[in-house]
């Protein structure tokens, strides 16, 4: 499983849009780090790590931030305004499961229609994160996809089209780039982050990654206290 091209990006404007309801920007205290150097960023202490991200969340915003989000979904609507790029290749099974989420999520893919038959199968082609030869001997089942492959190349008869496609293994990699925000991350991570699969807590390995996501998508009152 791969994780590339991730990119987060709207916090200032989830955060002026979360001071609407009461009025009260004149409270809020979070900056873009460009605005000041390190030597007078007001955030520089000792209980208090930036990171050097991009959008620095000063406390009197983060004390609204986790307080909107321990009131519920309908109060911390600012989060499903912090969007997230990124491009994934995982293998089919996963895909399968992720595509339970629909709601706030867009995605492309890697067409199986117009490329599974342009270059050659190989194990490669297929998850093998925690593969086990002892008692895994995927050979036989590559072969007959590459044998499929070939023979639809030779002829251009669509059966052995067809035959790749329905005998393609769940492992097969797929890339897809996504479109997704921190409140649909924060269902998916306390939904699987102790799901059997291994590729769910890699997943959720690197929404830990994003910025903020311990003070944001993962967070509780009881993991705070």
């Amino acid at each position: 499983m791969k994780f590339e091209r991730t990119h987060v990006y709207n916090f200032e404007e989830a955060l002026y849009g979360m001071r609407l309801p009461l009025m009260s920007h004149s409270k809020s205290d979070s900056t873009n780090c460009i605005d000041k150097e390190c030597d007078h960023c007001p955030f520089v202490y000792e209980d208090y790590n930036c990171d050097m991200m991009d959008y620095i969340i000063g406390p009197n915003d983060m004390d609204l931030c986790q307080r909107l989000i321990s009131a519920g979904p309908e109060h911390r609507k600012f989060l499903r305004q912090i969007s997230v790029a990124v491009t994934i290749t995982a293998p089919l099974y996963w895909w399968k499961e992720y595509d339970t989420y629909k709601v706030g999520t867009v995605a492309n893919s890697s067409s199986t229609m117009h490329k599974l038959a342009s270059t050659p199968i190989t194990l490669e082609c297929f998850e093998t994160d925690d593969f086990d030869s002892e008692i895994e001997d995927p050979t036989a089942i590559i072969n007959q996809c590459e044998h499929y492959r070939q023979k639809y190349l030779e002829t251009k008869d669509k059966r052995y089209w067809k035959a790749l496609v329905r005998w393609l293994p769940n492992g097969w990699l797929q890339t897809r780039t996504l479109s997704l925000n921190y409140e649909n991350l924060r269902s998916m991570y306390f939904q699987r982050k102790s799901h059997k699969l291994t590729e769910w807590h890699q997943f959720c390995d690197w929404i830990l990654t994003l910025p903020y996501a311990k003070e944001l998508i993962t967070y509780t009152k009881e993991n705070a206290a």
